[in-house]
């Protein structure tokens, strides 16, 4: 089992109608809404908590990119691993992940995730994404060339990383006379690649083709186990191989509190309630623009938006809530990673506008009493 800590970082102050007032708190929601003094103490109070992640005993820190929006403020998501360089030890830094598909110019993405795989010494973690729906619109980039640009943005990528330069580039998307990375990555032959994707059915099998772990964030355990058995299939009947756990991690919120699950749930609902009400207020068209996906893949997406909007908005977890005592935790966690084949939980602990305290305090007993429990078995063996 591998522990990574998520974060969002999102901002806590979102206009309470933000839904009357701006439809969404993506895209349109306005910048005069931040206020940047507010932002900077933030920022520290974030990277404390994924530091901590590392002190008590995490296998590595994640950070991720959305842009033009209240939910996450990381538009730089290698700024922010640069950040928690010097702040971590022994954690791995999870970049999950860069959206290759936004960049005009993807060789940025070579040269800075090889300089912080240096810089780290080695810990990186590099997770590539196309960038969901709602970045093209930030980015007024056309949709329906999304996947043909993440695509050649990856093999570009791994290819500067891994063969000799300078070379040159002649693609669809991009056009380079020098392909040249300097520095060149310390991992050879290039830092992992994770796959974070909503489940389309192109994207798994990509995915599996390339025996990259697949990440997937809110999504209820039915439609979570369809996505890891379709990358079984595909890893089994097309590309000669059978796909173990480690291939496969999912998002949870993770909320741990002494006095059991009644008192975890009632500290924990309105900062729940504020992330699916404000922060994650976003519109199925403004998150899946027409061109951005496959029909079939789009469909999937409908009826899962269906699902969330019956429970009441974004599933907590695939499986059974993480919120409780540390030991009702623990256990919850080997059954939720057991029932799907996941061998990663990225264990999200910062829910909307939960304040520093009481994130740090659920960390802590999560280090203290839960990383014990969940290694009793490895300690008696």
């Amino acid at each position: 089992m591998q522990l990574y800590a998520f974060h969002l970082m999102p901002y806590p102050k979102i206009d309470p109608d933000v839904r009357e007032k701006y439809s969404s708190a993506w895209v349109v929601y306005p910048n005069s809404e931040y206020d940047p003094v507010l932002g900077q103490r933030l920022y520290g109070e974030y990277l404390d908590q994924l530091a901590f992640a590392d002190q008590i005993g995490f296998d590595a820190v994640v950070v991720n990119e959305h842009h033009q929006n209240a939910y996450g403020l990381m538009p730089s998501p290698n700024i922010m691993a640069s950040a928690l360089i010097d702040r971590t030890q022994n954690a791995k830094i999870a970049i999950l992940g860069n959206g290759i598909a936004l960049r005009d110019n993807p060789l940025r993405v070579a040269e800075e995730v090889a300089m912080l795989d240096v810089m780290s010494g080695g810990r990186v973690l590099s997770g590539f994404v196309r960038g969901i729906g709602a970045e093209y619109h930030s980015m007024g980039l056309d949709p329906t060339r999304s996947r043909s640009r993440f695509f050649e943005a990856h093999d570009l990528i791994v290819k500067a990383w891994t063969e000799p330069g300078p070379f040159s580039w002649d693609g669809e998307n991009f056009q380079f006379r020098y392909v040249n990375v300097w520095p060149r990555p310390l991992q050879q032959p290039h830092p992992p690649i994770f796959v974070p994707s909503q489940g389309s059915a192109e994207t798994l099998q990509w995915a599996a083709q390339h025996r990259y772990p697949l990440a997937c964030t809110f999504v209820p355990m039915e439609r979570l186990k369809q996505f890891y058995d379709r990358y079984r299939q595909y890893a089994s009947e097309d590309f000669g191989y059978e796909a173990g756990p480690e291939q496969f991690g999912f998002t949870s919120i993770v909320y741990v509190h002494p006095d059991g699950e009644d008192a975890a749930a009632a500290e924990l609902e309105p900062h729940i309630k504020y992330f699916r009400e404000r922060a994650f207020t976003l519109p199925l068209p403004t998150f899946f623009p027409p061109g951005y996906t496959a029909a079939e893949s789009y469909k999937t997406r409908i009826q899962i938006a269906r699902e969330l909007a019956a429970s009441g908005g974004p599933t907590l977890t695939a499986g059974e809530p993480l919120i409780g005592s540390p030991e009702q935790v623990g256990e919850r966690l080997e059954r939720n990673l057991a029932a799907c084949g996941a061998g990663t939980l990225m264990a999200q602990f910062q829910v909307g506008d939960m304040p520093h305290d009481k994130v740090m305090r659920s960390m802590e007993l999560f280090g203290s009493e839960v990383i014990p429990f969940l290694s009793r078995d490895k300690v008696a063996s």
